[in-house]
């Protein structure tokens, strides 16, 4: 099946949705609930439900699969648009709900979803400018959460999602999945063991921000029946509905639209420079400096950190996000758009997405010694997330290291936004006497969809 973002608007409705649209809530799926010799029982497995059933929702079915068929149950999912949801879920999640007790619920509003008792945690997949809300609010209902990077559209927002994860006691992942992967773990352990020497810069790609709406023509055309544009339009005021900005790469897509995402260096960056703060030993802090080379969407940004090491995207290849940027050949040279290159005064490392390169070569062949430091392990991040729902313990890329990386990229936008030489406190987080860069680290909520003050 061809992905949602290849569909026109005729054959989205045909092939999407059109399928499934007689079905009825809840939908019931019939399996056994019995447990059998290496299947839990109903009662002895972990209660999941998805909110957001869109494109990586889609997309997770491979990460969640395994995990989930053999010790949870996916009982619920909830989506502004049901109808595509039951569509989506039923067919690439049926083995997984047939796995369980073959219950399943889907709900127009996840705060019904919230309120269900047998709900564990929730999957949230929904786009960044209602992710924030949704993670809070999952806080507050009890449930543990794994959420899709960028964690939130603002820094205000990713320290609100910190402060209700600490309070409710909730097991939290951020879907940053590099820090699950081996090669990317021992990328980091050589930075931090030394062996490139002590680092002194950081290159990754240049990764453009979003654009207002008003930068881009969308064409306006009729809501789909059952499709709440309303409530997806969340804390923004509403636009007319258009494929164009509902899709998520549907030329602009919302992931290039600032009222609700924040662009390609949140999207592609966060889990490149969550891999720079992870190699770094930076994970509860961040730089200190940040400036544009100019005013503009696709300037090239420099950080600095407190250490000294400068951190800079730079125009190594097509700007991501920019046409032709999948094609230029420069990139076959470069660390891959999810990587970043390491450059220390005995050598350089290059890490990709799994898998790394050093300079000398000599550098990687000598492995990790057990009296060396080692990073956390996890082999997989969505069985990482649930053996810390058993066990209450933090997750390889638990919710302040989520947001201290989400951070780093809504910090390269204000730069950009601003156009000029910014100083950054991380342990306040704020930019000290600058009220127009402090201006961007929250932004106006539409009421009903605004972030608790009091999470």
């Amino acid at each position: 099946m061809r992905g949602l973002h290849d569909l026109s608007r005729r054959s989205f409705l045909g092939r999407g949705v059109g399928a499934v649209g007689g079905l009825a809530l809840p939908y019931l799926l019939p399996s056994g609930v019995l447990a059998a010799e290496g299947k839990p029982g109903a009662n002895e497995r972990i209660g999941l439900a998805v909110i957001g059933t869109g494109r990586r929702a889609r997309q997770m079915y491979g990460e969640i699969g395994s995990v989930c068929k053999a010790e949870c149950n996916l009982i619920a999912g909830s989506d502004i648009w049901p109808q595509k949801a039951r569509g989506y879920l039923q067919h690439f999640y049926r083995e997984i709900i047939e796995a369980g007790d073959g219950k399943f619920t889907v709900f127009p509003d996840y705060r019904e979803l919230l309120e269900s008792p047998g709900v564990d945690g929730v999957i949230i997949a929904t786009p960044e400018h209602s992710r924030a809300l949704a993670c809070i609010r999952a806080c507050q209902a009890g449930k543990d959460v794994y959420a899709e990077k960028p964690l939130c559209l603002t820094i205000r927002e990713g320290r609100a999602i910190v402060k209700a994860v600490q309070k409710y006691k909730r097991v939290f992942q951020t879907g940053t999945q590099q820090r699950s992967t081996q090669r990317n773990r021992e990328a980091a352990e050589y930075v931090r063991n030394g062996r490139i020497g002590k680092v002194h810069t950081v290159v990754c790609q240049n990764w453009v921000s979003s654009r207002p709406y008003t930068d881009f023509s969308t064409e306006v055309e009729p809501v789909f029946e059952g499709l709440d544009w309303n409530a997806w339009c969340g804390q923004t005021e509403p636009v007319p509905f258009s494929m164009n900005v509902y899709l998520t790469y549907n030329n602009p897509g919302w992931h290039n639209i600032s009222s609700y995402s924040g662009g390609w260096i949140c999207n592609a960056g966060s889990h490149a420079l969550d891999c720079v703060q992870w190699a770094l030993g930076t994970d509860d802090t961040g730089p200190v400096e940040v400036w544009a080379e100019r005013k503009a969407w696709d300037a090239r940004v420099t950080y600095r950190y407190a250490n000294g090491v400068v951190l800079k995207l730079e125009d190594s290849c097509a700007p991501m996000g920019t046409p032709g940027w999948r094609s230029s050949q420069d990139a076959k040279e470069q660390a891959s758009v999810f990587g970043a290159i390491f450059h220390g005064d005995k050598g350089t490392l290059v890490m990709h997405r799994g898998r790394f390169n050093t300079l000398p070569i000599s550098i990687s062949q000598e492995p990790i010694g057990a009296s060396d430091l080692h990073l956390y392990r996890s082999d997989h991040h969505v069985r990482n997330w649930v053996d810390c729902i058993k066990s209450r313990e933090k997750p390889v890329a638990n919710e302040e290291i989520g947001h201290r990386s989400c951070t780093v990229c809504h910090l390269g936008n204000i730069a950009r936004r601003t156009g000029r030489q910014l100083h950054w406190d991380p342990v306040k987080e704020i930019f000290p006497d600058d009220a127009e860069a402090n201006s961007y680290l929250e932004r106006p909520q539409r009421k009903g969809f605004e972030i608790p003050n009091d999470v």
